[in-house]
Formats: structure tokens, C-alpha cells, sequence
């Protein structure tokens, strides 16, 4: 088996080679997903996120009401180090299940947007950064529906391209077109991938 961590900031285009490396073959574990899935209504992830952080983090419904959780942890970084303490040790479990699960010849890619923040680079045969210029970033995440200020917020609230660059074995720059972020990826795959699986 192969394991590649992918990591790159909000806004870079690290799920466009997520898919990219899926279509050349790789089966990707998605950090974003399960910590999505670990907080469903119902599961214990859910309950102690509402035991941090109180009802007010709860839609009408029970499910959990995203936007309301992100203004209280993106204001206060002990509040977002306390919603880490509870999430990321469900997600880690869950990524080690899946993982675990596959072919023994497997190319397996994480997708994990926090990989240098909680130390994991370690955890891998080859670790892979996605990067994009800031500007670039922020028009994508304006696109997206977030504000400006929100956006500056994520980007500030995640590891700098420095510090992922600091444990990259490659780093992808996405500032052009998709045509041109595949080529990069079919490099790659075909110098760094290609007969190690």
C-alpha cells in the first residue's frame, strides 16, 4: 500500500486533485467527510459537540447547525481547539478504519486540510501540497458564498504555505486552469506513484 497525505488551505483546490488522483486510480479517504459523518445527527459526535458547546449549535432540527458552530470556533482559538479535542480523534479512528479496508496494493490518498496543524505528516509514504496565491483563493472562496472577511479568517485559522511546503515531498501549484493542475497531477502520479503501489 501506498499512502499519500494531500493537504493545501482553504480555497486551493485540494479536493480538484483529490478527484484528479481518484481518476488515475487511488482510493481517497476524505478527512472533510468524516468529520461530517462523525456529527450526523444521532452519533456520539454530535452529543459531546453539544456538551462543549451547547444547544445554540443545534439546527431546529437536531443536525448541527455548521454556520453557528464556525462563528463561535473561528473567533476564539481555544474554542476551536476544544471542538478539535472532540472531532479529530473520531475522524482519525474513522480514517484508520477505511484505510484498513483497503487492497493490500492500494494507493490510498487522505485528504486532510488540517495534516500539518494536528502533525500527521509522519503518518505517510509521501505527502502532497496543493497551493494557490492568496487573491486567487479568496475570489474562489467569495465564489463559494463566503465573505471576505470570512475567507481571510479561514485562511489566517490554517497552517501557512510555508509550513506545508516545510513537510511536502511535492507541492502543486492550482493558480491556472484545471487542464493545468492535471497535468501536474499526471507528473506526479506517473514520477512519484507509478510502480511504488
Amino acid at each position: 500500500m501506498l499512502r499519500i497525505g494531500l493537504t493545501g488551505g482553504i480555497g486551493s483546490g485540494k479536493s480538484t486533485v483529490a478527484a484528479l488522483l481518484v481518476e488515475h486510480g487511488a482510493r481517497l479517504v476524505d478527512a472533510d467527510r468524516i468529520a461530517r459523518e462523525v456529527v450526523e445527527p444521532g452519533t456520539p459526535g454530535l452529543a459531546a459537540v453539544v456538551a462543549a458547546f451547547g444547544e445554540g449549535v443545534l439546527t431546529a432540527d437536531g443536525a448541527l447547525d455548521r454556520p453557528a458552530l464556525a462563528a463561535v470556533v473561528f473567533a476564539d482559538p481555544a474554542q476551536r481547539a476544544r471542538l478539535d479535542a472532540v472531532v479529530h480523534p473520531l475522524v482519525r479512528a474513522r480514517a484508520a478504519e477505511l484505510v484498513a479496508a483497503a487492497p493490500d496494493r492500494a494507493v490510498v490518498v487522505q485528504d486532510v486540510p488540517l495534516l500539518v496543524e494536528t502533525g500527521q505528516a509522519g503518518s505517510f509514504d509521501l505527502v502532497l501540497v496543493v497551493q494557490a496565491a492568496l487573491e486567487v483563493r479568496l475570489v474562489r472562496l467569495v465564489e463559494r458564498g463566503m465573505t471576505r472577511e470570512d475567507a481571510l479568517a479561514r485562511i489566517a485559522g490554517q497552517a501557512t504555505d510555508e509550513q506545508r511546503t516545510a513537510v511536502a515531498d511535492v507541492v502543486v501549484v492550482n493558480d491556472g486552469t484545471r487542464e493545468e493542475l492535471a497535468a501536474q497531477v499526471e507528473e506526479f502520479w506517473r514520477q512519484r506513484v507509478a510502480g511504488r503501489a
